[in-house]
């Protein structure tokens, strides 16, 4: 049984950036929200969208912050100290360059990784020990067209395996929430998106 309190998917807020690679996080959040009947509502005093699970044992709060990406730090934070909420209590969802569509991975701490959400969140919660799941989206080639590439849409090709990734990814929290990262991890590095 894992014990995580808060899933927290990153992106930008606002209808030019909802179909962006940079919002992979948003979507699962969103989806795994869906799955578990909940529709994420505006809360101001955490700086995004919040929602929550309670099933048996189960209490998951669930953020999607509304600052920019750059910022998502802290709203994490604020909910986090409001509910005191340790990192490792907290799983973070968002697009990862250096993995392809159609994969996924969960780990536990580590680097930033370049990924500005990310640097945020360790510097506001003081602490890089949260679990992250990464949704991948692929990489442009070169480092010159990544702000372009994260902030566009993919084809359709490339969006179904990000789909078909996240649904997989939303099955792997259900896994994380009941039998805990080993069984969560196995699933979802087993899975491989069918490519057309």
């Amino acid at each position: 049984m894992s014990e995580i309190r808060l899933l927290v998917g990153l992106g930008n807020p606002g209808p030019e950036y909802s179909h962006t690679r940079h919002n992979a996080g948003f979507w699962l959040v969103e989806q795994f929200a869906r799955q578990h009947g909940q529709t994420l509502q505006p809360e101001v005093k955490f700086f995004g969208h919040t929602a929550r699970i309670q099933q048996g044992n189960l209490d998951l709060r669930l953020l999607l912050p509304m600052n920019f990406m750059n910022r998502s730090g802290q709203a994490v934070a604020t909910m986090a100290n409001f509910y005191k909420i340790a990192p490792e209590q907290i799983l973070v969802a968002y697009d990862e360059l250096d993995l392809p569509p159609g994969t996924a991975k969960l780990k536990t701490g580590g680097g930033t990784g370049g990924h500005n959400g990310i640097k945020d969140i360790v510097a506001q919660l003081g602490s890089p020990d949260f679990h992250r799941l990464r949704i991948g989206i692929g990489h442009p080639g070169d480092k010159s067209r990544v702000t372009g590439y994260v902030l566009g849409k993919a084809p359709a090709a490339e969006q179904q395996l990000m789909d078909d990734t996240i649904t997989q990814a939303c099955h792997s929290i259900k896994l994380l929430l009941e039998q805990g990262m080993t069984a969560a991890q196995q699933h979802l590095h087993s899975f491989k998106a069918q490519r057309e």
